[in-house]
């Protein structure tokens, strides 16, 4: 059950101490941490940035401590066109500063040789800082689909370098349990869970993906499939906006408690 952690676009851009304590009372004092909101819901939560706010990164240090909770992904990280990944590098040192250990990055290069180039670079920088990196696949990018993620680690060839492997992205692309299984498990550095139907039910793919997806169990997604595919040391976070309840005026605490219940409902049946 220690696997568990909630990451951070559940919380539409909640405060970090807020949401570190939110973690600690839901037992589940493990969390997904970006420096700056990444999805968040304008007007509910004021705006901050722990690149600037140097009194608030000392807070969160504090409330981590404090409340026994660690940030197992740093989230925010783009390998963009023209960008060169040395403007990532204040990310990752606030990131490692708080703990992390591990930072997630999404490709948006049009090609996979200058995935693989600025990738690369963004692991190397990585490895100075003893953080461990992973790219996450999704539909419709050039870095769409598990075969591509794990050709692409390949090609880097750096031992901190792996795979995060959502479940919405894994078999929204076409992939299956057995694909998950067949990979190196080296590879594999982290894992997605969430839940939803197997033909998409929202027009844009990125808006489904960001702000409604279900609790486990609640979708059609296999996922005691996913999880036993899974290597049983890799952290799996708990990615569940569900913008349609926050709208309702359900507290995150409420929707995420019962997703939690049924998350680990979910590892006991997957053994």
């Amino acid at each position: 059950m220690q696997r568990l952690a909630i990451e951070f676009i559940c919380v539409f851009g909640m405060p970090p101490v807020e949401f570190i304590e939110l973690a600690a009372r839901l037992d589940c004092p493990r969390i997904g941490l970006a420096p700056a909101p990444v999805v968040s819901l304008p007007g509910w939560y004021y705006e901050w940035d722990l690149r600037t706010d140097t009194t608030l990164r000392r807070e969160v240090k504090s409330a981590l401590k404090g409340n026994g909770v660690t940030i197992t992904l740093g989230e925010g990280f783009l390998i963009m066109p023209h960008i060169l990944p040395e403007r990532l590098a204040n990310d990752m040192d606030i990131l490692a500063e708080l703990g992390a250990t591990q930072i997630n990055a999404v490709c948006l290069e049009a090609d996979f040789s200058a995935n693989v180039d600025r990738f690369g670079r963004f692991a190397e920088m990585a490895g100075e800082r003893e953080l461990s990196v992973t790219v996450e696949f999704m539909p419709g990018m050039t870095i769409g689909n598990l075969a591509m993620a794990e050709a692409l680690v390949r090609e880097v060839g750096r031992s901190n370098a792996g795979i995060l492997v959502d479940a919405m992205h894994l078999f929204r692309s076409g992939g299956t349990a057995e694909d998950l299984a067949a990979i190196d498990p080296a590879h594999i550095g982290y894992a997605q869970l969430c839940d939803v139907p197997l033909s998409p039910v929202i027009a844009e793919y990125a808006d489904e993906a960001r702000f409604e997806r279900m609790a486990p169990g609640d979708g059609q997604l296999p996922l005691a499939d996913f999880i036993r595919a899974l290597p049983k040391h890799v952290p799996l976070g708990l990615e569940l906006p569900q913008r349609s309840l926050f709208e309702q005026g359900v507290g995150a605490a409420d929707r995420l408690q019962p997703a939690l219940n049924k998350a680990r409902a979910l590892l006991s049946e997957a053994g």
